[in-house]
């Protein structure tokens, strides 16, 4: 260290003395630099995790609770830091694209999170496929994952697909007696791929569909499409959308004097849609996501605990009564990498290729991985891994989620 006289100005020992701790700065960094090229994938290795997240735009309410419950995640898996990267794709498809190819090429993940919508999520399948980069969306359709073809191989998923759930609506109308329904959803993937479901599960229980409408997301009105439901005179009606945009067709139904009964897609689980829909969503139903009625489920549900965990984090973090399945989503993206990523570790360091394929083959082997969902059993031709368990059947009842024992 250099010494000063006790006549020196303080200003100049203070220089000197800060362009020596610039030198022991300069020469530390290059020792790192050093290590790392001598020992790649171990010193200073870290798994970068991307998001691609609808925080802005339609379906925001879809988003913000899944970059909420990122901040829960583990910062570390398997003895490597682990950085979390998000963007926003602004509830669009183009948006949603770029994001991805910039985690890919610019921040060089070893995997991606996302999107929160399905035509987004469909949208980024050519671009990871291309950069060989797993992919877990966040969205509802069984075409993100349908069939595991070689685009597909990249991608798995954690929501329930809309067949598991049209299944459930199906299942629930006919025990009440329903003969007729018709439909009103997005126009858009989710809205299409939706709607094929429910016709499809209708047919097996001879129950006929005698209307199908669309409407877009940022539509100020369906009254128009309404009064055609309305003129068919179904006993039921199924609307197929995701957030609160969901909230106008039951809104507008009850309005116009729609007495029959109404059932949700499983993409209005969050507290917004409740808050937008108000008491016009009382005594409507939806299949959803066991965490919303965690605390309801039978001691005896595989979910139940993991649910239960879930929610006090969550709750800790934004208040009571926050928890959306959108964020436990996310959280069981997390789980699925906590399992993952270590096995992955075995074969390859971090930021390079053959990390991201151990990676993609680990989560596909994935198998009894309990999360807030249900039981997780993928396999070559599954990239979801939920049976019937995760899904349950939720009543709207006073901005409360119940849960409907079978």
């Amino acid at each position: 260290m250099p010494r000063f006289k006790s006549s020196e100005p303080a200003t100049l020992r203070a220089r000197v003395s800060g362009l020596h701790a610039t030198k022991l700065r300069y020469r530390f960094r290059c020792l790192a630099a050093a290590l790392g090229a001598a020992l790649p994938g171990i010193v200073l290795a870290q798994v970068k995790i991307g998001l691609v997240l609808s925080l802005t735009g339609p379906a925001a309410s879809l988003g913000i609770p899944a970059r909420d419950t990122a901040t829960l995640l583990p910062k570390q898996i398997g003895g490597q830091q682990v950085e979390y990267i998000v963007l926003d794709d602004a509830s669009d498809t183009t948006q949603a694209v770029q994001d991805t190819k910039k985690l890919i090429s610019e921040n060089h993940v070893d995997v991606i999170i996302g999107s929160s919508i399905t035509p987004n999520s469909l949208a980024m399948i050519d671009v990871v496929a291309e950069g060989e980069t797993p992919m877990i969306s966040l969205a509802s359709s069984a075409k993100i994952i349908d069939p595991v073809d070689a685009k597909r191989h990249w991608v798995f998923k954690t929501p329930q697909t809309d067949a598991m759930m049209a299944s459930a609506i199906a299942e629930h109308a006919s025990a009440h007696g329903v003969k007729t329904i018709a439909f009103i959803g997005q126009a858009d993937a989710l809205g299409e791929t939706f709607y094929t479901e429910v016709a499809k599960f209708a047919q097996l229980h001879r129950i006929n569909v005698v209307a199908s409408e669309r409407f877009n997301r940022t539509d100020p009105s369906v009254t128009g499409q309404v009064l055609k439901i309305l003129a068919a005179n179904p006993d039921a009606v199924v609307v197929g959308a995701a957030g609160t945009p969901a909230a106008l067709p039951p809104k507008t139904l009850r309005e116009r004097g729609f007495k029959g009964l109404i059932y949700h897609n499983h993409g209005v689980g969050n507290n917004d849609f409740l808050r937008v829909c108000g008491a016009d969503c009382n005594g409507t139903f939806l299949p959803a996501s066991p965490v919303l009625v965690a605390a309801q489920l039978p001691t005896d549900h595989p979910a139940k605990r993991l649910a239960l965990d879930y929610i006090a984090r969550f709750e800790a973090l934004r208040g009571p009564g926050s928890v959306s399945a959108f964020g436990a989503y996310t959280w069981d993206a997390g789980m699925l990498l906590g399992n993952a990523v270590p096995i992955a570790l075995t074969q390859a360091g971090p930021g390079t290729p053959e990390f991201r394929r151990a990676l993609r083959d680990a989560l596909e082997a994935t198998r009894a991985l309990a999360n807030t969902n249900g039981v997780v059993n993928m396999s070559a031709t599954d990239h979801l891994g939920l049976d019937q368990r995760a899904r349950v059947m939720v009543e709207i009842r006073n901005a409360k989620w119940v849960y409907q024992p079978r």
